[in-house]
């Protein structure tokens, strides 16, 4: 575990380097800004940019720290009353991650594990992933409302914007990156209004700032890593 960790940042290019470390930076100025307050927010913060550096690779390991940042982040939301976001990482993005790790470990590129080889989806799987969403997010539009959950439209917005990056993922399409840069906007503005009232939000307002762009990369890199897959195996 150790040497592939170990190779995992060995993987890393300069610039991958450049965007994790000024991810952390930024997160970590938030904090400061915070008066130092949300120390669990702001080590979540950090650990979930850790991941996505690795998921932007389509390496494993960012799956396997997604499932540590999962819990986490699930437990803060909890205490924000944001029950959306609680039930959709403890419930569907920490479990779709064990799935996803699973996958990719059975889906390496050419024997490699340190990089999964991309999945081309059909047309007709993108509709009924999105039917399949909408029913989702339909239904937990209620159980919000019962639960008198904070910032209901927007939470419940959350849900359908993360649903369908989690089923990407663990299907492993490119596209994956470009649901998630979706949720990342609609994360900010949850957090943004959190943060009015708790300073020791903005961790999780700068978290999700940074993910955007580490999920803007990845759209780039994976398209990247299909065609180059696509044309070796020509």
């Amino acid at each position: 575990m150790l040497n592939f960790l170990k190779n995992s940042f060995k993987s890393l290019k300069k610039r991958e380097w450049a965007l994790w470390l000024g991810s952390l930076a930024l997160i970590s100025v938030a904090f400061a800004f915070s008066s130092g307050k949300g120390v669990m927010q702001y080590i979540a913060s950090l650990i979930g940019a850790t991941s996505l550096i690795f998921i932007a690779k389509g390496n494993v390991m960012g799956q396997i720290i997604t499932v540590a940042f999962s819990l986490m982040y699930g437990i803060i939301s909890y205490f924000e009353s944001y029950y959306g976001e609680m039930i959709t990482y403890l419930g569907m993005t920490m479990p779709m991650a064990i799935v996803a790790v699973i996958s990719w470990l059975k889906n390496p590129y050419k024997g490699d594990k340190t990089v999964v080889e991309v999945n081309k989806l059909r047309p007709l799987e993108y509709v009924l992933m999105l039917v399949v969403g909408l029913a989702v997010t339909t239904g937990f539009y209620f159980i919000l409302r019962a639960l008198n959950t904070a910032n209901l439209i927007v939470s419940t917005l959350s849900v359908l914007t993360s649903f369908i990056p989690v089923y990407l993922t663990a299907r492993r399409s490119p596209f994956y990156a470009l649901g998630y840069a979706l949720n990342d906007i609609v994360l900010i503005v949850l957090w943004s209004i959190s943060s009015v009232s708790d300073l020791s939000n903005l961790s999780m307002v700068a978290c999700f700032v940074v993910f955007l762009a580490n999920d803007l990369y990845a759209l780039t890199n994976w398209i990247k890593m299909q065609k180059s897959q696509a044309k070796n195996k020509e």
